[in-house]
């Protein structure tokens, strides 16, 4: 699987400047990625708000069960579920404006991507947000 053409700078631009994470599939089980990227992500100051169906809270915060529901401000939907399901996750979450779609590691879909990126949204897809931070930051 390939991955999104972004450069460092602008991958670094958007972890710089976007702090409010849209967790969606966030995980209350601790041994899952999409539990430990967002725990990581809290750890660094991001404002990460859990996205799951089947969870009240996440992290001591309050769950959403759709992106739509969400009333706080969001600037990256991070998207932990399988690529077949992302399509509309996307449509849900247009109506937010987030300015940036985060497909972790493993996760794509073009026609998702297509439709995200004729908003004027930025498409970053098959990388981890932890694993990014990282390798640009450090810890």
């Amino acid at each position: 699987m390939d991955t999104d053409n972004h450069s460092d700078e602008e991958i670094k631009k958007i972890l710089s400047d976007y702090r409010n994470v849209c967790v969606v599939g966030a995980s209350r089980s601790g041994d899952k990625d999409a539990h430990t990227v967002p725990a990581y992500l809290i750890k660094k100051g991001y404002n990460v708000i859990p996205v799951n169906p089947n969870a009240e809270e996440i992290f001591g915060r309050k769950c959403y069960r759709r992106v739509s529901e969400v009333d706080q401000d969001m600037e990256i939907v991070d998207i932990f579920r399988p690529s077949g399901e992302v399509y509309a996750v996307v449509e849900d979450a247009l109506a937010k404006g987030p300015k940036v779609i985060w497909m972790q590691e493993g996760i794509e879909n073009a026609e998702a991507e297509e439709l995200a990126e004729s908003k004027g949204i930025t498409v970053v897809f098959n990388r981890c947000m932890f694993k990014e931070h990282m390798r640009l930051f450090g810890n």
